[in-house]
């Protein structure tokens, strides 16, 4: 923290009260004096470069190579990744993998190549590294996707953590995606981004930078081909980005660069190549399949930010029923603890809500808490006490617990790095299950504060345990709410082990997808803040992270009907969708808008519980490929250059394309469709891609469109699963699985795969059986076969 967080934090008394205002800035004075006197003083540092090579030792999938000032680890694994790693660094120890790194590839090997370099050969790439140090990845064919040059290292000359510097070199034509959610994105222009997850007071928007979930992961798209980098460590560092351009300097390309650097942590690198599908299933053998979510948490979901009891959750659900807005879940806010107890429900205004969540759950409705990982130093507590006797909580370079800033005034904070801290937090979860809470969501986990402006409220120099490895808070704090995240969904797994745990985390890092899902608060405010959302999601998507949303609805400053129903039709086809209620009654809640936004919004709303069972289809998909539920429109054709670009829409899966207006006054908008027929799910009009279309957007819905021969599976009136088919073109077919389970368990359901073709003038739909084809045993409904289907 530097002196103008310090200003800024002087500010926050005027704001957030006196009384947390003082204790903010109190606070961080208290990094500020914890870090000088904690962390080693800066001094010379000398500069180091691998130098050239003098030897090669040929291991499993390739080898050591020995520089004069270096040494390079190189392998391919099993799962077609390639990892190197310099100063010697292995795949493990990593927070970001699941499980065991994979094993070699024992067809790949080291083997000598031209100028005195090395050469790793695969079935699906090569890596070629020069004798000074620089490593290229290249296509079977020996097309170029990227060119790491030679690392620089600062190391400090009396000793301590080197900072290091990767530059890389990539096609002129390629385009950047991913670094975690990011509000600029999907699409990552020049420019720098910090790799620090920080938690903003305010609401953000697509010119800010970091966020909760960074994560140094990159995917690059280009015409010679998708590749996906990861440099995993977890320190403190900035990637910065710029585009290539083609045919400058006297017809020259000129290539993309990205220039990485970090304050410490190892120098080891993972590479993924082949198409976007491909690469994302690599990624999550690699870092562990994406949590399979309940069925009812694809549902909609209402934050309750209000401080009422027992009788206001009540009027809440009752006033979604009676407007007969669907509703899967209530979100409780701080308001439902015990003063500064983290884990205990304040029994005054919620005297009997076990008895009140039975109540809500025969009404379809479950209740999730809040969990935030600060715990208030008050003696008497049992959560303090036991974490003191437990020795749970991060500790400062002096030895004592530190404190910061939280809801409850001053805290100290459980180091989730420590396996033994991680399951006697998990154990804590007990208590929300025996209130009738069905989920969880955690908040301020990046850890900070309400008043902390983005900063860490834990010093730099705080030591963690790391699992054994010891370190500080530089390392850690990237690391801390995926530990959270973990100790949560592995307490829930053992206390409850029939039942999938649901655990949405603020933050993360790579590899929080095995825990969970991802949810941050509203993305910001006005149009830009819409738009922010979707590059979010779709930038955690291909990150490994598919379940993913902002927080939709209202507030007391933006009561614009136009706006809050486009945010509303965005958020009907993410992954995560809930709405929050604002302090002022009605501002997050359709019918605080008027009759006519109510009945919008309940056709929105309907339609999302109508699409369930595609929802749940596409879970189980992630769960299986790795493959993000929103996706951008380049994902089957990467090649595509007009899709790259594109980043006003996006596909639900393979069946559908989103289109949200994200501008003000718009009734119409041009959509870009990839190659293929689609079907204007409101008109049933098709139009036959690749094209741009310019079709009807009213403030009642937005553009969506399904792919010709498209199976999807959705919830029909009788409340059972059927079969809406979208007939393909004439002389095409096509085809697709469908998970039903709607269940809260473990048992694995089939996947039922379904083909759709023409049989003279008539459309025949068979589900692939060991059998042979066999006859659907669900209801189908053949859609796009009028006058505005058959036109094309």
């Amino acid at each position: 923290m530097d002196g103008r967080d310090l200003v800024r934090s002087v500010k926050s008394v005027g704001s957030v009260g006196a009384a947390q205002g003082l204790r903010t800035v109190r606070a961080a004075w208290r990094r500020r004096r914890a870090d000088a006197d904690g962390l080693p003083a800066r001094g010379p540092v000398r500069a180091r470069v691998p130098g050239t090579v003098r030897e090669a030792e040929p291991g499993p999938g390739g080898g050591v190579l020995r520089f004069t000032r270096s040494e390079l680890r190189i392998f391919v694994a099993v799962n077609g990744a390639v990892f190197w790693g310099w100063d010697g660094a292995a795949p493990e120890p990593s927070y970001a993998l699941a499980g065991r790194c994979p094993d070699p590839d024992p067809r790949a090997a080291l083997e000598p190549d031209k100028d005195g370099g090395w050469r790793v050969v695969a079935e699906r790439v090569t890596v070629v590294v020069s004798r000074h140090g620089a490593v290229e990845v290249l296509t079977p064919g020996g097309v170029r996707l990227r060119r790491d040059l030679p690392p620089l290292w600062w190391e400090p000359v009396r000793g301590g953590t080197a900072r290091w510097k990767q530059r890389s070199e990539v096609p002129a034509d390629a385009r950047f995606f991913g670094l975690g959610g990011r509000a600029s994105g999907p699409r990552l222009r020049d420019g720098v981004y910090r790799l620090w997850n920080t938690g903003p007071r305010r609401a953000v928007g697509p010119g800010d930078g970091a966020l909760s979930v960074t994560m140094p992961v990159q995917m690059v798209v280009a015409d010679a081909g998708t590749h996906l980098v990861f440099h995993d460590s977890a320190w403190d560092g900035t990637v910065t980005l710029r585009e290539g351009a083609e045919g400058v300097g006297s017809g020259h390309d000129r290539a993309g660069t990205s220039e990485l650097r970090m304050d410490g942590g190892p120098l080891r690198c993972w590479v993924m190549v082949g198409t976007p599908a491909r690469v994302l299933l690599a990624w999550a053998s690699l870092t562990g399949a994406p949590a399979l979510p309940p069925a009812w948490a694809l549902g909609h979901q209402h934050a309750w930010s209000g401080g009422g009891g027992e009788e206001e959750l009540r009027r809440i659900v009752e006033d979604h029923v009676a407007h007969e807005v669907p509703l899967e879940a209530v979100h409780l806010g701080v308001g439902h603890f015990d003063s500064r107890q983290v884990f205990t429900v304040d029994r005054e205004r919620f005297p009997k809500l076990p008895v009140l969540a039975d109540e809500l759950l025969r009404k379809g409705v479950r209740l999730v808490s809040v969990v935030a990982p600060a715990v208030g130093p008050v003696p008497g507590d049992t959560v303090y006490d036991d974490g003191v006797e437990r020795d749970a909580f991060v500790r400062g370079a002096d030895g004592k617990a530190v404190r910061g800033v939280s809801w409850t005034g001053e805290a100290v904070f459980p180091d989730f790095t420590h396996a033994r801290v991680r399951a006697w937090w998990g154990a804590l979860y007990a208590e929300r299950l025996a209130q009738g809470f069905a989920g969880f969501w955690h908040t301020l986990d990046e850890p900070t504060s309400f008043t902390a402006f983005g900063e860490s409220t834990l010093p730099r120099s705080a030591r963690h345990a790391l699992d054994g490895r010891d370190g500080d808070h530089r390392e850690a704090h990237n690391l801390y709410g995926l530990c959270m995240a973990r100790a949560a969904y592995e307490g829930l797994l053992k206390q409850a082990p029939q039942d999938r745990p649901f655990v949405l985390s603020r933050s993360g890092w790579a590899g929080v997808q095995r825990y969970g899902g991802v949810w941050w608060g509203v993305s910001g405010s006005g149009w830009s803040g819409l738009r922010a959302s979707l590059g979010l999601v779709l930038g955690l998507g291909l990150c490994g992270v598919p379940c993913a949303g902002p927080d939709l609805g209202g507030s007391d400053r933006e009561r614009s009907p136009e706006l809050y129903l486009r945010r509303l039709q965005l958020g009907a086809y993410l992954p995560v969708f809930r709405t929050r209620t604002g302090p002022r009654a009605g501002s997050g809640e359709p019918w605080g808008f008027g009759a006519e936004v109510l009945e919008h919004a309940r056709g929105t709303l309907l339609e999302r519980r109508r699409l369930l069972p595609y929802f749940m289809t596409l879970a189980h998909l992630a769960r299986r490929t790795g493959a993000p539920y929103v996706r951008p429109l380049w994902w089957a054709a990467p090649e595509e250059r007009s899709l790259r670009d594109c980043e006003d829409a996006f596909l639900l899966g393979d069946c559908l394309l989103v289109a949200p207006v994200l501008d003000p006054g718009a009734d119409r908008r041009a959509v870009v469709l990839p190659l293929g027929r689609w079907y204007d799910t409101a008109t049933e009009r098709a139009y036959e891609g690749p094209a741009q279309v310019l079709v009807d957007a009213p403030l009642g819905r937005i553009p969506v469109f399904a792919r010709g021969g498209s199976v999807l599976p959705v919830l029909g009136e009788d409340g059972g699963t059927e079969l809406e088919v979208w007939a393909p073109a004439r002389g095409r077919s096509g085809g697709g699985p469908a998970v039903t389970e709607a269940g809260e368990g473990w048992e694995e359901p089939e996947i039922e795969r379904y083909t759709v073709r023409w049989s003279g003038p008539r459309i025949v739909v068979e589900r692939e059986g060991e059998d042979g084809a066999e006859v659907p045993a669900r209801p189908v409904r053949v859609r796009g076969l009028g006058p505005a289907g058959d036109q094309m």
